[in-house]
């Protein structure tokens, strides 16, 4: 009976001392990160069979369990990833946003001052401080435009850096799970889970979802296998794939991601990779950044190509007089071969140029083999498609395929104002070379019986012919006009209407007023530069009202029209701005849903400090019983003693 009593007393003391270590280890582990509480599981032993029934053997320790959830753990590691996404998404669109500044330090401002500048250019067309305010104008526009595409440029490589170190990252927490899986998998066969170890890999997991979405399979053994990238596998047992950083086929300025070991590597599609941080830079890298960049590209080359172009129209203050000078100079339109194409990589099979800037859009385009000895151009932005040949035109550029250098299977991708704003320069830079003159001028019949006064003079497009000296003679009450040169022959013929403007070889006439029969209006070449001559210069200032950024060609049935150039910079503020919003949104759903399943899990498998102090209190009660049972059995056992003496 002794010996009994004394054995029920040490196996409850032994039972209760478990009990009372583990919620010590608890207590102490209660602002661990990624600890999970433990729980010593008692059962009782099996009894001893007498004649007189079985008797109670005590307590035993079967093992010891942590709390866990692994449909919470996946929601929370999902939730996660989406919120590691959409917070590094929003902090690159936020530092994107200040590229693109409002206001009077914005791209928009500057241009509409240089614009307005010409008002005092037409007003005095020979005065040189007049003109240098407008270069000055334009050094400014330019500057701004170099700068926002400068800061672009140094978001994707501060991007590319990112994306660099967090797959150093993955790659060292998935290191880290193979290991721990070799120590789990090693002491699995003694029939009791390594709580510590398991808390640590799913601490592991928690923080490399964190960096990118991963699905896990639990072994028999134990041990994680991890895959990422639909199903790419990243850590079998103790063995690691490494994930690498590659160059974009054909964007040198922009990576992509690969999985591989030993001396194979597989591409992943980015849209494979759907959550974490990484997930995040790959879409402000291939989305985000390239779309604000061609808006800037586009409005760029929008400006800087019309205005040069209306340069050329109008003849400068240098002696002998030409026509006027390009103001400006940006980034040509590129065209980049996919890195494993047969043809030329340095001399591509493709070129491409600008026909009018003002149709140009704001995208990229792909361009490959239709299958029909034809080609392929893909908008980007919308995933329009067009079949074009050589020579073809779409959105204001010009395609040049030479198809006998055309390889097979050849990909090309063009960028005809993606990179036009960070090289944005003024290249006009005397004075004298600003092109305020019209290279012809109209004046009124004196004898005329009508009203009709000459309200402007434009010229719109290079003359198809030399200017020479024309009459515009009108031949009834009701409009109808004829073009005769200096010998009457009839040149064009037409009817002029309020509003209208009498077109003819490269220039728009406009009236104020109405034409009577016979009235005549001369146009003849331009000799006076003086204040007088001022025609161009009210062209140039007229280019702030016109629709110059992003008209669309739609054929038959004729050109949509664009915006100005300040109404173009809202709406690219105003893009921008729902790129953020969107992003800012997203991020407050995502991060809501991963705090709210984090505190779920939390109540799950963290520890309660109150709950322990009680439980605490409860086992040490238990642990003095159990003593309080030794010391009997020990008075038992030495009455019996002294009995036998």
């Amino acid at each position: 009976m002794g010996s009994g009593i004394l054995a029920l007393g040490a196996r409850s003391m032994l039972a209760n001392q478990a009990v009372l270590d583990t919620i010590a280890h608890n207590i102490s582990n209660a602002n661990t990160e990624g600890y999970s509480r433990q729980e010593v599981q008692l059962a009782t032993e099996n009894g001893r069979y007498t004649g007189a029934g079985f008797f109670g053997r005590g307590v035993k320790v079967q093992t010891v369990t942590r709390s866990s959830d692994q449909f919470l753990t996946r929601e929370t590691n999902r939730n996660l990833a989406a919120s590691s996404a959409d917070e590094v998404r929003l902090n690159k669109l936020t530092q994107l946003e200040k590229a693109l500044p409002t206001g009077e330090s914005g791209i928009g401002y500057a241009a509409s001052q240089m614009l307005n500048s010409f008002v005092d250019v037409a007003n005095q067309p020979q005065d040189l401080s007049a003109r240098q305010v407008t270069l000055s104008r334009a050094e400014e526009l330019a500057s701004r435009m170099r700068t926002a595409g400068t800061q672009l440029d140094e978001l994707q490589a501060g991007v590319v850096a990112d994306i660099k170190t967090t797959v150093d990252e993955i790659n060292s927490l998935s290191a880290q799970i193979a290991d721990l899986n070799q120590k789990i998998a090693s002491v699995q066969g003694a029939g009791h889970s390594p709580n510590d170890l398991l808390d640590q890999r799913d601490l592991l997991v928690k923080n490399l979802n964190q960096k990118v979405q991963i699905s896990t399979v639990e072994a028999d053994d134990g041990s994680l296998s991890v895959f990422l990238g639909g199903g790419q596998q990243l850590v079998l047992g103790n063995n690691v794939r490494t994930v690498s950083v590659t160059l974009d086929d054909f964007d040198a300025t922009k990576v992509g991601i690969a999985i591989g070991s030993d001396n194979t590597t597989i591409p992943l599609d980015d849209s494979l990779i759907s959550g974490g941080t990484l997930a995040g830079l790959l879409t402000v890298q291939n989305d985000d950044i390239p779309a604000a960049k061609n808006l800037l590209g586009q409005m760029a080359t929008a400006i800087s190509w019309r205005i040069n172009q209306q340069q050329s129209f109008g003849l400068n203050l240098k002696t002998p007089a030409s026509a006027g000078d390009p103001m400006f100079d940006v980034g040509a339109p590129k065209v980049l071969p996919n890195k494993n194409n047969g043809s030329s990589l340095t001399t591509p099979p493709v070129t491409l140029s600008i026909v009018d800037a003002r149709e140009l859009q704001a995208s990229d385009y792909s361009l490959e083999e239709d299958g029909s000895g034809g080609y392929t151009l893909t908008r980007l932005s919308d995933n329009s498609t067009w079949s074009v040949v050589d020579g073809d035109e779409v959105d204001g550029m010009k395609i040049n395929i030479d198809s006998a250098s055309f390889v097979s299977g050849d990909q090309f991708l063009l960028r005809p104002v993606g990179n036009a704003a960070s090289a944005m320069r003024r290249v006009l830079d005397q004075p004298m070379g600003i092109a305020a003159a019209n290279p012809v001028i109209a004046t009124v019949d004196p004898d005329n019986k009508g009203t009709a006064s000459v309200a402007s003079l434009s010229i719109v497009a290079s003359p198809s012919t030399a200017y020479d000296t024309i009459d515009v003679v009108f031949t009834d009450d009701a409009g109808a006009y004829e073009l005769r040169d200096t010998s009457s022959n009839v040149l064009a013929s037409g009817t002029w209407t309020a509003g209208s403007p009498i077109a003819y070889n490269g220039f728009e006439l406009n009236l104020n007023g109405v034409p009577k029969n016979g009235d005549t209006i001369n146009i003849k070449p331009s000799t006076d530069y003086s204040s007088a001559n001022n025609g161009n210069a009210l062209s140039l200032l007229a280019l702030r009202d016109e629709d110059l950024v992003g008209r669309l060609n739609q054929g038959a049935a004729g050109v949509a029209p664009g915006a100005t150039i300040t109404n173009a910079y809202s709406q690219a503020i105003g893009s921008v701005g729902v790129r953020v919003q969107d992003a800012q949104t997203q991020y407050n759903i995502s991060s809501t849903l991963a705090s709210n399943s984090e505190d779920l899990l939390l109540n799950k498998t963290g520890v309660n400090l109150d709950e322990e102090a009680a439980r605490l209190i409860q086992f040490q009660q238990s642990y003095q019983a159990s003593a309080k049972i030794l010391q009997i059995a020990q008075t038992v056992f030495n009455t019996l003693l002294d009995t036998a003496r």
